[in-house]
């Protein structure tokens, strides 16, 4: 076979292969072994008819054009894998000699994914909240840690926001009694919100022995009902001294400085987690906002489908189908596709931007990059890495994972060089930040699928399985 790759206008090229007649030939043999289990010759059990014999009971065109149909697309897969052409749609194969005999030549026009340029990529800034907790996020915790270990004491005076009042309430609607709302004991926070805006601005300001009767919306059901509440009690919080000694009382430190400490790292932690989200997240689409080029359609559409495999999993893992979910959120199914395109188009122009900047940087995938991929691959699925190894290349993934750990590579480059500051422009040092711990990136690289958003370089076998390369 021999073959040659063209580039067109568009993201085109013109892959054009050529067969001898003794090469094609076993193309035809092929064809008569499946056309022999298909018919039915006296004499012969299913598919030991010989060529020869069906080749003068049916005519050598029926075979040639069975061997067409069937092997003209195995031809142009091994040639985009020689040439290592980047394709990302069904090709439209056009047969250019040996339709009826002689060797056999045809041209494959398809898509491939377009190398774009990045300019500006490596003097991004992003904002981030800032990791370093301040003092007054440390204290806000310790005064949530005296509420907790607060006590309540009876006031002679007003009800104010934060006072805990015991009242009888009862409230009716069209003179009906409203379930839940009935009780004669019931101890309720000034300010809490949770029944009644009225209830609130009617107790603020209450005193013992007061009466209330009144109408409210009750909150979160557009209902409205009328009130009648009696004021029993007045409450106060009072919360304790914070001191070393109450310190030992509720932790297990021995000190206030210390508790202060723990709560400052505890802090910290949670903080540094949430601003390598933001500072990925960011980065990221700080470096899509540079990309001109429109998102090539193909590559939307696999987002796309690709989004919806995994929301159906998730659906399936709590019990729930897709048509039951789109019930539930009075969603469409054209609407749910069009809400995932947006967001679809901008994985795959991030997708595209981090490849331009792994061309720019020269980032590269060695092999032993690659095992070291392979060993973690291993120990996330329990299997041993040769097994692992075995299976990627038998469903063809090696390509696809050498290609994801370049552009995460690339994340990393690009994570390195961002200017990082807070929302008031006041830089943030990366010494602040755990940039190692990012997200698994545990990508099913162990089932062949059409998942081409995180690796789509090189999973050639899934373009063409669904590419239905019929020879024109």
């Amino acid at each position: 076979m021999k073959s040659t790759v063209e580039p067109l206008e568009g993201n085109k090229v013109k892959v054009s292969v050529e067969l001898d007649e003794s090469e094609f030939d076993k193309a035809i043999d092929n064809a008569f072994r499946a056309i022999a289990r298909e018919v039915r010759i006296p004499g012969f059990r299913p598919g030991k008819a010989p060529r020869r014999l069906l080749e003068a009971r049916f005519g050598p065109d029926v075979a040639r054009e069975h061997a067409l149909k069937e092997s003209l697309p195995d031809y142009y897969v091994d040639a985009v894998r020689e040439h290592d052409v980047d394709v990302i749609a069904a090709p439209e194969i056009e047969i250019t000699a040996g339709q009826e005999s002689g060797p056999v030549a045809f041209d494959a026009v398809v898509e491939v994914r377009p190398r774009i340029e990045v300019p500006g990529y490596g003097g991004l800034r992003v904002e981030i909240p800032s990791p370093v907790p301040s003092d007054d996020d440390v204290q806000s915790q310790v005064d949530r840690l005296r509420e907790q270990f607060s006590e309540l004491a009876e006031v002679d005076r007003t009800a104010t926001a934060g006072d805990v009042v015991t009242i009888s309430l009862h409230g009716t609607e069209d003179d009906e009694p409203v379930s839940g709302l009935q009780a004669d004991e019931y101890a309720y926070r000034v300010g809490a919100g949770s029944i009644a805006a009225e209830l609130d601005e009617q107790l603020a300001g209450a005193s013992v022995g007061d009466e209330l009767e009144f109408v409210g919306d009750l909150i979160g059901t557009g209902r409205t009902v009328s009130f009648a509440v009696a004021v029993k009690k007045v409450q106060e919080r009072v919360l304790p001294e914070v001191t070393d000694e109450w310190a030992g009382e509720v932790s297990e430190f021995e000190t206030l400085d210390e508790l202060r400490d723990d709560i400052r790292e505890r802090i910290a932690g949670v903080r540094r987690v949430q601003a390598v989200m933001a500072l990925r997240e960011k980065a990221v689409e700080s470096l899509v906002q540079l990309v001109d080029d429109e998102a090539p359609e193909p590559l939307v559409q696999r987002e796309v489908r690709s989004r919806l495999e995994d929301l159906a999993m998730r659906l399936s893992a709590q019990g729930m189908s897709a048509e039951q979910y789109l019930t539930a959120t009075g969603t469409s199914q054209e609407d749910l596709v069009a809400s995932l395109k947006d967001t679809a188009a901008a994985a795959v122009k991030a997708d595209l931007a981090l490849r331009a900047v792994a061309d720019a940087e020269n980032i590269e995938i060695g092999d032993d990059d690659l095992d070291a991929e392979i060993e973690a691959l291993a120990v996330r699925v329990k299997e041993k890495p040769d097994k692992v190894r075995k299976q990627l290349e038998r469903n063809d993934q090696m390509p696809a994972i050498r290609s994801d750990l370049r552009t995460r590579r690339a994340l990393d480059w690009l994570l390195e060089h961002v200017e990082i500051v807070d929302p008031e422009g006041n830089p943030i040092d990366r010494a602040d930040l755990d940039l190692d711990a990012g997200p698994d990136h545990d990508h099913d690289h162990l089932h062949d699928h059409d998942h081409d958003h995180d690796h789509a370089g090189h999973d050639h076998d899934h373009d063409h399985d669904d590419a239905g390369t019929e020879p024109a």
